[in-house]
């Protein structure tokens, strides 16, 4: 069965960093390329981050290209997410997600995803 658990989620003030990581169980965790995606209350789910199998290729959409950056540990089973300079609109539960949005049934999706953390970015 495929597990997912996202941490490392809290309480920021606009400009500060925190780190998010990711730990995974129930599949070949180096076999797949990973995501992580957020949702703010009451809205859809948005693409933050991808990372491919070995961690040499990363992705990130405009609106955390440049502040964020994504990584994996393949020997932990873990993949990271470093949040720096964040502004209030990143407020939302984070997921980590097996796969890419490339193609992808977002219903379906979010069934694997589990429990995400809360990250609050207010002053």
């Amino acid at each position: 069965e495929v597990q997912l658990q996202a941490s490392g989620g809290g309480l920021v003030q606009p400009g500060g960093s925190l780190r998010l990581s990711c730990a995974s169980s129930g599949f070949t965790f180096g076999d797949y390329d990973m995501s992580w995606i957020r949702q703010a209350p009451g809205k859809g789910p948005e693409w933050v981050s991808s990372i491919n199998r070995d961690g040499s290729a990363t992705y990130y959409p405009d609106s955390t290209k440049g502040r964020f950056t994504i990584s994996r540990d393949n020997a932990k089973n873990t993949m990271y997410l470093q949040m720096n300079n964040l502004i209030p609109a990143d407020t939302a539960v984070y997921y980590c997600a097996k796969g890419t949005p490339n193609g992808v049934s977002w219903n379906d999706w979010r069934r694997q995803w589990g429990q995400g953390t809360l990250v609050t970015v207010s002053s």
